[in-house]
Protein backbone atom coordinates (compact mmCIF):
# COMPACT_ATOMS: atom_id res chain seq x y z
CA UNK A 1 0.00 0.00 0.00
CA UNK A 2 1.53 3.17 -1.24
CA UNK A 3 0.01 6.74 0.19
CA UNK A 4 -0.12 10.20 -1.51
CA UNK A 5 0.41 12.60 1.63
CA UNK A 6 -0.03 16.44 1.97
CA UNK A 7 1.75 18.01 4.93
CA UNK A 8 0.90 21.75 6.18
CA UNK A 9 1.81 25.15 4.16
CA UNK A 10 3.96 28.14 4.73
CA UNK A 11 3.46 31.21 3.26
CA UNK A 12 4.64 35.23 3.47
CA UNK A 13 3.24 38.49 1.56
CA UNK A 14 3.91 37.26 -1.97
CA UNK A 15 4.78 33.33 -1.43
CA UNK A 16 3.49 29.97 -0.77
CA UNK A 17 5.29 27.10 -0.11
CA UNK A 18 3.57 23.51 -0.03
CA UNK A 19 4.91 20.07 1.06
CA UNK A 20 3.83 16.34 -0.01
CA UNK A 21 4.84 13.18 -1.03
CA UNK A 22 4.61 9.59 -1.53
CA UNK A 23 5.62 7.44 1.05
CA UNK A 24 9.34 8.27 1.77
CA UNK A 25 9.85 10.39 -1.36
CA UNK A 26 9.43 14.24 -0.22
CA UNK A 27 8.74 16.96 -2.80
CA UNK A 28 7.95 20.37 -2.63
CA UNK A 29 6.35 23.82 -5.17
CA UNK A 30 6.36 26.88 -4.05
CA UNK A 31 4.43 29.83 -5.96
CA UNK A 32 5.93 33.77 -6.06
CA UNK A 33 3.06 36.58 -6.84
CA UNK A 34 4.44 39.97 -7.83
CA UNK A 35 1.36 41.58 -6.59
CA UNK A 36 -0.70 39.89 -4.75
CA UNK A 37 -0.48 40.07 -0.75
CA UNK A 38 -1.96 36.66 1.02
CA UNK A 39 -1.44 38.44 4.40
CA UNK A 40 -4.41 41.28 3.74
CA UNK A 41 -6.19 38.51 1.85
CA UNK A 42 -6.35 36.68 4.81
CA UNK A 43 -7.33 39.81 7.12
CA UNK A 44 -10.34 40.73 4.13
CA UNK A 45 -11.18 37.27 3.58
CA UNK A 46 -10.52 34.94 6.42
CA UNK A 47 -7.98 32.70 7.31
CA UNK A 48 -10.33 29.46 6.80
CA UNK A 49 -11.61 30.81 3.27
CA UNK A 50 -7.83 31.83 2.22
CA UNK A 51 -7.05 27.96 3.66
CA UNK A 52 -9.47 26.44 1.74
CA UNK A 53 -7.90 27.99 -1.43
CA UNK A 54 -4.43 26.78 -0.14
CA UNK A 55 -5.66 23.90 0.16
CA UNK A 56 -6.89 22.96 -3.46
CA UNK A 57 -3.97 24.47 -4.73
CA UNK A 58 -1.66 22.17 -3.05
CA UNK A 59 -3.85 19.42 -3.86
CA UNK A 60 -3.94 19.99 -7.67
CA UNK A 61 -0.11 20.07 -7.26
CA UNK A 62 -0.25 16.80 -5.26
CA UNK A 63 -2.17 15.01 -7.98
CA UNK A 64 1.00 14.90 -10.27
CA UNK A 65 2.26 12.24 -7.65
CA UNK A 66 -0.83 9.92 -8.55
CA UNK A 67 1.49 9.02 -11.90
CA UNK A 68 3.04 7.04 -9.12
CA UNK A 69 0.12 5.15 -8.59
CA UNK A 70 -0.62 5.62 -4.78
CA UNK A 71 -3.04 3.27 -3.33
CA UNK A 72 -4.51 6.47 -0.81
CA UNK A 73 -4.74 9.88 -0.35
CA UNK A 74 -3.62 11.80 2.76
CA UNK A 75 -5.22 15.00 3.12
CA UNK A 76 -3.43 15.38 6.51
CA UNK A 77 -4.15 18.83 8.13
CA UNK A 78 -6.81 19.62 5.25
CA UNK A 79 -9.68 16.92 5.90
CA UNK A 80 -11.46 19.31 6.95
CA UNK A 81 -12.05 20.52 3.21
CA UNK A 82 -12.44 17.02 2.16
CA UNK A 83 -15.71 17.81 0.70
CA UNK A 84 -17.88 15.34 -2.03
CA UNK A 85 -17.61 18.06 -4.11
CA UNK A 86 -14.06 18.05 -4.00
CA UNK A 87 -13.55 14.47 -4.14
CA UNK A 88 -15.69 14.55 -7.47
CA UNK A 89 -13.55 17.30 -8.78
CA UNK A 90 -10.45 15.75 -7.94
CA UNK A 91 -11.13 12.12 -8.79
CA UNK A 92 -12.74 13.39 -12.37
CA UNK A 93 -9.43 15.30 -13.20
CA UNK A 94 -7.22 12.52 -12.62
CA UNK A 95 -8.95 10.44 -14.33
CA UNK A 96 -9.36 12.02 -17.20
CA UNK A 97 -6.13 13.63 -17.50
CA UNK A 98 -4.29 10.63 -16.44
CA UNK A 99 -5.78 8.68 -19.57
CA UNK A 100 -2.99 9.09 -21.35
CA UNK A 101 -0.31 7.93 -18.93
CA UNK A 102 -2.70 4.75 -18.20
CA UNK A 103 -2.51 3.98 -21.80
CA UNK A 104 1.44 4.87 -22.03
CA UNK A 105 1.75 2.93 -18.69
CA UNK A 106 -0.49 0.15 -19.55
CA UNK A 107 -2.95 0.65 -16.46
CA UNK A 108 -6.40 0.23 -17.62
CA UNK A 109 -7.18 -0.54 -14.11
CA UNK A 110 -5.93 2.03 -12.36
CA UNK A 111 -8.78 4.56 -11.27
CA UNK A 112 -6.76 6.84 -8.93
CA UNK A 113 -6.19 6.44 -4.90
CA UNK A 114 -8.79 5.95 -2.31
CA UNK A 115 -9.14 8.84 0.06
CA UNK A 116 -8.05 7.49 3.37
CA UNK A 117 -10.64 10.59 4.96
CA UNK A 118 -14.39 10.93 4.76
CA UNK A 119 -16.25 13.47 3.46
CA UNK A 120 -17.15 16.42 5.51
CA UNK A 121 -19.89 19.18 4.59
CA UNK A 122 -18.77 22.41 6.50
CA UNK A 123 -16.62 24.54 4.93
CA UNK A 124 -16.38 28.60 4.28
CA UNK A 125 -18.63 29.65 1.75
CA UNK A 126 -17.98 31.48 -1.38
CA UNK A 127 -17.19 35.14 -2.10
CA UNK A 128 -18.77 37.92 -4.20
CA UNK A 129 -17.08 40.01 -6.77
CA UNK A 130 -17.36 43.53 -6.93
CA UNK A 131 -20.13 44.10 -10.17
CA UNK A 132 -18.57 46.96 -11.48
CA UNK A 133 -15.55 45.49 -12.42
CA UNK A 134 -15.95 44.04 -16.34
CA UNK A 135 -11.92 44.09 -16.93
CA UNK A 136 -11.03 40.11 -17.90
CA UNK A 137 -7.83 38.20 -16.35
CA UNK A 138 -6.52 36.90 -19.45
CA UNK A 139 -4.00 33.98 -19.50
CA UNK A 140 -1.14 34.58 -21.54
CA UNK A 141 1.42 31.90 -22.50
CA UNK A 142 3.09 33.22 -25.35
CA UNK A 143 1.81 31.24 -28.04
CA UNK A 144 -0.65 32.42 -31.20
CA UNK A 145 -3.48 31.40 -29.10
CA UNK A 146 -2.84 34.46 -26.81
CA UNK A 147 -1.92 36.71 -29.57
CA UNK A 148 -5.50 35.98 -31.08
CA UNK A 149 -6.67 36.04 -27.34
CA UNK A 150 -5.16 39.74 -26.68
CA UNK A 151 -6.12 40.98 -30.31
CA UNK A 152 -9.96 40.08 -29.85
CA UNK A 153 -10.19 41.81 -26.64
CA UNK A 154 -8.37 44.82 -27.73
CA UNK A 155 -10.84 44.89 -31.24
CA UNK A 156 -13.79 44.24 -28.90
CA UNK A 157 -12.74 47.65 -26.77
CA UNK A 158 -12.76 44.84 -23.94
CA UNK A 159 -10.85 46.29 -20.37
CA UNK A 160 -8.30 42.88 -19.31
CA UNK A 161 -5.07 42.31 -17.61
CA UNK A 162 -2.58 39.41 -18.25
CA UNK A 163 -1.69 36.72 -16.11
CA UNK A 164 1.30 35.14 -17.19
CA UNK A 165 3.09 32.39 -15.43
CA UNK A 166 6.69 30.76 -15.85
CA UNK A 167 7.34 26.62 -14.33
CA UNK A 168 10.59 25.34 -13.02
CA UNK A 169 9.47 22.33 -15.59
CA UNK A 170 10.35 24.81 -18.69
CA UNK A 171 13.83 25.91 -17.24
CA UNK A 172 14.59 28.98 -16.08
CA UNK A 173 12.32 31.48 -15.16
CA UNK A 174 13.50 34.77 -16.36
CA UNK A 175 13.80 33.79 -19.97
CA UNK A 176 10.48 32.53 -19.86
CA UNK A 177 8.64 35.87 -18.90
CA UNK A 178 10.80 37.94 -21.04
CA UNK A 179 9.06 36.03 -23.81
CA UNK A 180 6.08 36.85 -22.80
CA UNK A 181 7.04 40.48 -22.09
CA UNK A 182 7.79 40.74 -25.43
CA UNK A 183 4.48 39.85 -26.82
CA UNK A 184 2.63 41.33 -24.22
CA UNK A 185 4.69 44.84 -25.49
CA UNK A 186 2.94 44.45 -28.56
CA UNK A 187 -0.50 44.09 -26.98
CA UNK A 188 -2.30 46.84 -24.41
CA UNK A 189 -3.24 45.10 -20.97
CA UNK A 190 -4.24 47.35 -18.51
CA UNK A 191 -1.69 44.92 -15.99
CA UNK A 192 0.02 42.75 -16.28
CA UNK A 193 0.68 40.06 -13.36
CA UNK A 194 3.05 37.13 -13.55
CA UNK A 195 3.01 33.70 -10.89
CA UNK A 196 6.28 32.51 -10.71
CA UNK A 197 6.19 28.27 -9.84
CA UNK A 198 8.93 25.92 -8.82
CA UNK A 199 8.60 22.51 -8.39
CA UNK A 200 11.09 19.43 -8.27
CA UNK A 201 9.10 16.13 -9.18
CA UNK A 202 8.62 16.47 -13.00
CA UNK A 203 11.78 16.59 -13.57
CA UNK A 204 12.99 14.66 -10.80
CA UNK A 205 14.94 11.17 -11.94
CA UNK A 206 12.27 9.56 -9.68
CA UNK A 207 11.13 7.05 -12.49
CA UNK A 208 14.87 5.38 -12.39
CA UNK A 209 15.79 5.67 -8.95
CA UNK A 210 12.01 4.58 -7.48
CA UNK A 211 11.63 1.98 -10.04
CA UNK A 212 9.23 -0.17 -7.17
CA UNK A 213 6.44 2.36 -8.05
CA UNK A 214 6.75 0.58 -12.00
CA UNK A 215 5.71 3.66 -14.23
CA UNK A 216 7.80 5.33 -17.22
CA UNK A 217 5.68 8.49 -17.36
CA UNK A 218 5.00 11.07 -14.91
CA UNK A 219 1.91 13.55 -15.90
CA UNK A 220 0.07 16.76 -14.36
CA UNK A 221 -3.09 18.50 -14.77
CA UNK A 222 -1.18 21.82 -15.34
CA UNK A 223 -4.47 23.94 -16.78
CA UNK A 224 -6.71 23.13 -13.71
CA UNK A 225 -3.74 23.89 -11.21
CA UNK A 226 -3.02 27.11 -13.38
CA UNK A 227 -6.87 28.29 -12.24
CA UNK A 228 -6.57 27.66 -8.60
CA UNK A 229 -3.16 28.98 -8.31
CA UNK A 230 -4.70 32.24 -10.17
CA UNK A 231 -7.57 32.54 -7.46
CA UNK A 232 -5.37 34.72 -4.73
CA UNK A 233 -4.57 36.94 -7.91
CA UNK A 234 -8.25 36.92 -8.99
CA UNK A 235 -9.39 37.88 -5.27
CA UNK A 236 -6.98 41.01 -4.58
CA UNK A 237 -7.80 42.18 -7.66
CA UNK A 238 -11.42 41.67 -7.95
CA UNK A 239 -11.83 39.65 -11.00
CA UNK A 240 -15.40 38.41 -12.42
CA UNK A 241 -13.80 36.95 -15.84
CA UNK A 242 -10.87 34.45 -15.89
CA UNK A 243 -10.25 33.85 -19.61
CA UNK A 244 -8.31 31.51 -21.64
CA UNK A 245 -7.26 30.82 -24.99
CA UNK A 246 -8.13 27.11 -25.54
CA UNK A 247 -9.47 26.08 -29.17
CA UNK A 248 -12.68 23.70 -30.24
CA UNK A 249 -9.50 20.96 -31.11
CA UNK A 250 -8.73 20.33 -27.45
CA UNK A 251 -12.29 18.89 -27.07
CA UNK A 252 -11.38 15.53 -29.54
CA UNK A 253 -9.08 12.98 -28.78
CA UNK A 254 -6.00 11.85 -29.91
CA UNK A 255 -7.44 8.06 -29.69
CA UNK A 256 -9.88 5.85 -28.62
CA UNK A 257 -8.17 3.02 -26.07
CA UNK A 258 -9.04 -0.07 -27.79
CA UNK A 259 -8.51 -1.83 -24.23
CA UNK A 260 -11.11 0.29 -22.23
CA UNK A 261 -13.13 1.92 -24.73
CA UNK A 262 -12.24 5.25 -23.18
CA UNK A 263 -11.37 7.94 -25.12
CA UNK A 264 -7.54 9.32 -24.64
CA UNK A 265 -7.28 13.50 -24.54
CA UNK A 266 -3.83 14.57 -23.63
CA UNK A 267 -5.94 18.26 -23.49
CA UNK A 268 -8.51 17.71 -21.71
CA UNK A 269 -7.59 19.93 -19.19
CA UNK A 270 -8.48 22.16 -21.62
CA UNK A 271 -11.87 20.80 -22.90
CA UNK A 272 -15.49 22.39 -23.24
CA UNK A 273 -15.90 19.26 -19.84
CA UNK A 274 -13.36 20.50 -18.26
CA UNK A 275 -14.38 24.37 -18.33
CA UNK A 276 -17.95 23.84 -17.45
CA UNK A 277 -16.32 21.64 -14.34
CA UNK A 278 -13.82 23.91 -12.94
CA UNK A 279 -16.10 26.84 -14.20
CA UNK A 280 -19.46 24.86 -11.61
CA UNK A 281 -16.92 24.83 -9.06
CA UNK A 282 -15.49 27.44 -9.05
CA UNK A 283 -18.98 29.83 -8.43
CA UNK A 284 -20.07 27.24 -5.77
CA UNK A 285 -16.71 26.82 -3.98
CA UNK A 286 -15.03 30.29 -4.09
CA UNK A 287 -16.69 33.23 -5.82
CA UNK A 288 -20.11 33.25 -6.62
CA UNK A 289 -20.19 35.70 -9.45
CA UNK A 290 -17.41 34.84 -11.27
CA UNK A 291 -16.91 33.06 -14.91
CA UNK A 292 -13.87 31.19 -15.93
CA UNK A 293 -14.26 30.82 -20.15
CA UNK A 294 -12.17 30.40 -23.38
CA UNK A 295 -12.27 33.17 -25.52
CA UNK A 296 -11.22 30.38 -28.70
CA UNK A 297 -13.43 27.94 -27.96
CA UNK A 298 -16.29 28.42 -30.07
CA UNK A 299 -13.38 28.03 -33.27
CA UNK A 300 -10.87 25.73 -34.65
CA UNK A 301 -7.06 26.11 -35.09
CA UNK A 302 -7.67 26.60 -38.73
CA UNK A 303 -9.75 29.69 -38.26
CA UNK A 304 -6.85 31.17 -35.17
CA UNK A 305 -4.34 30.69 -37.92
CA UNK A 306 -5.84 32.66 -40.32
CA UNK A 307 -6.52 35.58 -37.80
CA UNK A 308 -2.62 35.75 -37.21
CA UNK A 309 -2.72 37.54 -40.84
CA UNK A 310 -4.23 40.24 -39.13
CA UNK A 311 -1.45 41.36 -37.05
CA UNK A 312 1.43 40.32 -39.04
CA UNK A 313 4.01 42.30 -36.75
CA UNK A 314 3.46 40.62 -33.71
CA UNK A 315 4.04 36.95 -34.62
CA UNK A 316 7.71 36.84 -34.72
CA UNK A 317 6.82 37.31 -31.17
CA UNK A 318 5.08 34.37 -30.12
CA UNK A 319 6.46 31.25 -28.73
CA UNK A 320 5.40 27.51 -28.09
CA UNK A 321 7.82 25.49 -27.75
CA UNK A 322 7.65 23.31 -24.03
CA UNK A 323 11.01 21.92 -24.85
CA UNK A 324 14.00 24.61 -25.19
CA UNK A 325 11.85 27.96 -25.95
CA UNK A 326 11.55 29.50 -27.97
CA UNK A 327 11.94 27.06 -30.38
CA UNK A 328 13.79 23.39 -30.34
CA UNK A 329 12.22 22.96 -33.71
CA UNK A 330 12.29 19.25 -33.33
CA UNK A 331 9.00 18.46 -30.83
CA UNK A 332 5.35 17.91 -32.13
CA UNK A 333 4.45 21.41 -31.11
CA UNK A 334 7.01 23.24 -32.93
CA UNK A 335 6.22 21.39 -36.24
CA UNK A 336 2.77 21.80 -35.73
CA UNK A 337 2.89 25.37 -35.41
CA UNK A 338 5.74 25.50 -37.87
CA UNK A 339 3.32 23.62 -40.86
CA UNK A 340 0.55 26.10 -39.92
CA UNK A 341 2.49 29.28 -39.91
CA UNK A 342 3.81 28.04 -42.79
CA UNK A 343 0.54 26.79 -44.19
CA UNK A 344 -1.39 30.36 -43.59
CA UNK A 345 1.11 33.09 -43.18
CA UNK A 346 3.99 34.79 -45.64
CA UNK A 347 6.67 31.87 -45.64
CA UNK A 348 9.38 34.57 -45.96
CA UNK A 349 8.20 35.47 -41.84
CA UNK A 350 8.29 32.26 -40.97
CA UNK A 351 11.74 31.61 -42.57
CA UNK A 352 12.90 34.40 -40.44
CA UNK A 353 11.59 32.60 -37.38
CA UNK A 354 12.63 28.63 -37.76
CA UNK A 355 15.38 29.79 -40.73
CA UNK A 356 15.50 26.24 -41.36
CA UNK A 357 12.51 23.20 -43.21
CA UNK A 358 11.03 21.53 -40.42
CA UNK A 359 9.74 19.13 -43.24
CA UNK A 360 13.72 17.21 -43.54
CA UNK A 361 14.21 17.29 -39.36
CA UNK A 362 14.78 13.30 -38.84
CA UNK A 363 13.19 14.10 -35.12
CA UNK A 364 9.81 15.30 -36.68
CA UNK A 365 9.24 12.61 -38.97
CA UNK A 366 7.41 10.78 -36.53
CA UNK A 367 5.12 14.13 -35.68
CA UNK A 368 4.24 14.57 -39.03
CA UNK A 369 3.18 10.68 -39.28
CA UNK A 370 1.22 11.16 -36.78
CA UNK A 371 -0.43 14.53 -37.54
CA UNK A 372 -1.65 13.06 -40.88
CA UNK A 373 -2.89 10.03 -39.35
CA UNK A 374 -0.51 7.43 -39.81
CA UNK A 375 0.03 5.87 -36.72
CA UNK A 376 -2.06 4.72 -33.94
CA UNK A 377 -2.58 8.50 -32.20
CA UNK A 378 -1.93 12.22 -32.58
CA UNK A 379 0.97 13.53 -30.49
CA UNK A 380 0.60 14.08 -27.39
CA UNK A 381 0.70 17.42 -27.15
CA UNK A 382 -1.57 20.65 -27.82
CA UNK A 383 -2.07 20.53 -31.17
CA UNK A 384 -4.77 20.37 -33.78
CA UNK A 385 -6.77 17.21 -35.76
CA UNK A 386 -5.34 15.25 -38.40
CA UNK A 387 -7.81 16.92 -40.78
CA UNK A 388 -6.37 20.15 -40.11
CA UNK A 389 -3.11 19.05 -40.17
CA UNK A 390 -3.88 17.30 -43.71
CA UNK A 391 -5.08 20.56 -44.80
CA UNK A 392 -2.13 22.73 -43.90
CA UNK A 393 -0.23 20.29 -45.51
CA UNK A 394 -2.39 20.69 -48.82
CA UNK A 395 -2.06 24.43 -48.49
CA UNK A 396 2.12 23.92 -48.22
CA UNK A 397 1.97 21.59 -51.24
CA UNK A 398 -0.32 24.10 -53.27
CA UNK A 399 2.34 26.90 -52.45
CA UNK A 400 5.51 24.68 -53.45
CA UNK A 401 7.17 23.37 -50.20
CA UNK A 402 9.23 20.49 -50.74
CA UNK A 403 10.77 18.17 -48.20
CA UNK A 404 10.94 14.75 -46.97
CA UNK A 405 7.69 14.92 -44.60
CA UNK A 406 5.92 16.63 -47.55
CA UNK A 407 6.76 13.76 -49.78
CA UNK A 408 5.48 11.02 -46.72
CA UNK A 409 1.83 13.34 -47.97
CA UNK A 410 2.08 13.15 -51.03
CA UNK A 411 2.93 9.07 -51.49
CA UNK A 412 0.71 8.03 -48.31
CA UNK A 413 -2.82 10.34 -47.84
CA UNK A 414 -4.61 9.26 -50.51
CA UNK A 415 -8.54 10.18 -51.21
CA UNK A 416 -8.33 13.49 -48.82
CA UNK A 417 -11.24 16.37 -49.20
CA UNK A 418 -9.53 19.59 -49.06
CA UNK A 419 -12.58 21.34 -49.17
CA UNK A 420 -14.24 19.67 -47.07
CA UNK A 421 -12.08 19.77 -44.48
CA UNK A 422 -12.04 23.40 -44.80
CA UNK A 423 -15.96 23.38 -44.38
CA UNK A 424 -15.47 21.58 -41.74
CA UNK A 425 -12.80 23.75 -39.35
CA UNK A 426 -13.91 27.19 -40.28
CA UNK A 427 -17.45 27.10 -38.53
CA UNK A 428 -18.33 29.10 -35.46
CA UNK A 429 -19.90 27.02 -32.81
CA UNK A 430 -22.62 29.23 -31.18
CA UNK A 431 -23.73 26.90 -28.83
CA UNK A 432 -20.25 27.68 -26.47
CA UNK A 433 -22.37 28.08 -22.89
CA UNK A 434 -19.69 29.53 -20.63
CA UNK A 435 -18.96 32.73 -22.65
CA UNK A 436 -20.80 36.07 -20.82
CA UNK A 437 -23.57 37.56 -22.75
CA UNK A 438 -21.33 40.94 -22.53
CA UNK A 439 -18.56 39.66 -23.96
CA UNK A 440 -20.47 37.13 -26.64
CA UNK A 441 -22.12 40.19 -27.99
CA UNK A 442 -18.68 41.85 -29.05
CA UNK A 443 -16.66 38.43 -29.76
CA UNK A 444 -18.80 36.34 -31.73
CA UNK A 445 -19.23 39.18 -34.34
CA UNK A 446 -15.22 38.81 -34.63
CA UNK A 447 -15.55 35.10 -34.69
CA UNK A 448 -17.53 35.07 -37.26
CA UNK A 449 -16.27 37.11 -39.71
CA UNK A 450 -12.83 35.34 -39.64
CA UNK A 451 -14.28 31.99 -39.95
CA UNK A 452 -15.91 33.75 -43.42
CA UNK A 453 -12.58 35.48 -44.19
CA UNK A 454 -11.00 32.15 -43.89
CA UNK A 455 -12.96 30.25 -45.95
CA UNK A 456 -12.89 32.95 -48.89
CA UNK A 457 -8.75 32.87 -48.37
CA UNK A 458 -8.66 29.21 -48.26
CA UNK A 459 -10.61 28.75 -51.14
CA UNK A 460 -8.80 30.64 -53.16
CA UNK A 461 -5.27 28.87 -51.96
CA UNK A 462 -7.14 25.76 -53.19
CA UNK A 463 -8.25 26.62 -56.18
CA UNK A 464 -4.82 27.77 -57.72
Amino acid sequence: MSTLWLEHYTRSRHQLSMIFGIDDLRFSTSYWYNDVDLLELEHRLGIDYMEKIYFHIIAFEANKLTSLQPDTFDLGPFKRFHTPEFQTLWLTIQNNVWAQWRYENQLPEYAGPHFSSQPVQTVPLPQHIAENNDSILLFCGGGKDSLVSLKLLERSNLSYASCAYSSSIYGRAAPQHQLIDALLDTAKPQTRHKIWIYEDFLDSPVTQLAAEYGVTSLTAAETPSSLFASLPLVLQHQYRYISLGHERSADLPNLVWELTGEPVNHQWGKSSEAEQLLNNYLQHQFIANSQYFSLLKPIYDVVIFNLLRLDLDNVPFTHSCNVAKPWCKKCAKCAYVWLNYMAYLPIDLVNSLFQTNLFDIPENQLWFRQMLGLEKHTPFECIGQIHESRLAFEICRRKGLTGQAMQLFINEVKDFNPHAAVNDTVTVDHNYPLLPPTLANKIYPQLTQAAKASQEYLNHLLSQ
